[in-house]
């Protein structure tokens, strides 16, 4: 049984009963440039359209922008939220991108992203947090791969828990032969283990993760930590699942800014506001 995990932040609305959602989907593989002159919200937005998909999503690596507009986590101040945003961050020069994570969906039917990140912005500046694709003009084409989800998508949706609007998968045609899960793990719920019980439902034994969202204190496997409540978090580079066991290495930034990295630990890493997750299955699902 797995150990109980700790937990800080306190939600203001009613605890949703479940607490990991999840939709079975088809998997495209997509790759290409994000092109200069136009925002990174109407570049995914324009592939994506060209892919004849409307949720999954895309990793961001190399390029610049500018401007470059983003924010990281902060405190909630307005005595609703566990937690908000800090005020914009604008870098002053632009920003080249090291690696970034965008889950792509839809609100009131129109294209949307959420997209946390790690960069080169300039001296004193945070050099991760949550990208603002709409005020991001992309200078220096930036590469990206990604997946296009078929039979489900990401739709941003009021959440009356966190009394946030938040990505939820929603099922549309159930896919032919499904590859891959769109999750969405609610407050409290351990990273590691809520993802390895999502994957041995769907009958997943081998597969890359993809995911940005937030943890209510990170724990890392070799001990070290980031004591705070408010963090955004992307996986990078290495992240699977093999045999069952999860092995998520993340980048993460608090609310003074600092970066830290390293591989999660098991049954000690709650989610804070939301996770939201690509699983790409490697074989097909038994």
């Amino acid at each position: 049984m797995d150990a109980p995990v700790r937990r800080t932040l306190r939600h203001p609305g009613p605890v949703a009963p479940a607490r990991v959602a999840a939709a079975p989907v088809r998997l495209r593989a997509i790759e290409g440039e994000l092109r200069p002159g136009f925002t990174v919200l109407a570049e995914v937005a324009r592939v994506f359209a060209e892919a004849g998909g409307a949720s999954g999503v895309l990793t961001l690596q190399g390029g610049r922008c500018r401007p470059y507009r983003y924010v990281i986590p902060a405190w909630s101040t307005d005595g609703v939220h566990a937690a908000w945003y800090s005020d914009t961050f604008e870098a002053p020069d632009g920003a080249e991108i090291e690696e970034a994570v965008a889950i792509v969906g839809l609100e009131n039917g129109r294209p949307f992203l959420h997209c946390h990140g790690r960069w080169q912005a300039g001296a004193g500046m945070p050099e991760a947090g949550h990208m603002l694709p709409g005020e991001c003009v992309v200078d220096e084409a930036i590469p990206f791969r990604g997946l296009v989800a078929d039979g489900a998508a990401f739709e941003r949706l009021p959440d009356l828990e966190t009394a946030f609007s938040l990505f939820t998968p929603v099922a549309d045609a159930a896919p032919e032969r499904p590859d891959g899960l769109l999750l969405r793990l609610l407050p409290g719920e351990d990273v590691v283990t809520a993802v390895e019980r999502a994957c041995e439902a769907a009958g997943i034994g081998r597969a890359r993760i993809h995911g940005i969202g937030s943890v209510d204190g990170v724990r890392f496997a070799d001990g070290a930590r980031v004591d705070c409540a408010a963090t955004e978090i992307f996986f990078s580079n290495g992240r699977r699942v093999a045999d069952g066991r999860v092995d998520l290495p993340a980048v993460v930034v608090d609310v003074d800014g600092a970066v830290g990295e390293g591989t999660f630990a098991r049954d000690d890493n709650p989610v804070g506001v939301t996770f939201e997750i690509v699983v790409e299955a490697l074989g097909d699902m038994e």
